[in-house]
C-alpha cells in the first residue's frame, strides 16, 4: 500500500492531538455505544470471572495447604533421633 506509514502516522497524530480530539470522537461514536449495548453481558462475564477466580483461589489454597502439610509430616518423620 502506498503511503501506508505516512497515513498511519497522520492517523496516530490525529488520535493524540488535543486540538482534533480524534480518540475522543472515535470513543463517543463507536466504543461507548457498543459498550452500552452490551453492558449487561459484560457485567455477567465480570461476575462469572470473579466467582471462578474465588473458586480457583480456594482450590489452589486447599492444594497448597495439603502439600505443605504432607511436606511437614514427611520432614518430621525423616528427622533422625526423634523416635
Amino acid at each position: 500500500l502506498p503511503f501506508y506509514y505516512e497515513v498511519k502516522m497522520a492517523f496516530v497524530i490525529w488520535l493524540l492531538s488535543p486540538y482534533t480530539r480524534g480518540s475522543s470522537l472515535l470513543y463517543r461514536k463507536f466504543v461507548h455505544p457498543t459498550l452500552s449495548r452490551r453492558e449487561k453481558e459484560i457485567d455477567t462475564y465480570i461476575i462469572r470471572a470473579k466467582e471462578r477466580g474465588y473458586e480457583t483461589m480456594l482450590t489452589f489454597g486447599k492444594r497448597g495447604l495439603n502439600i505443605a502439610a504432607t511436606a511437614a509430616v514427611q520432614a518430621a518423620t525423616k528427622v533422625p533421633g526423634t523416635m
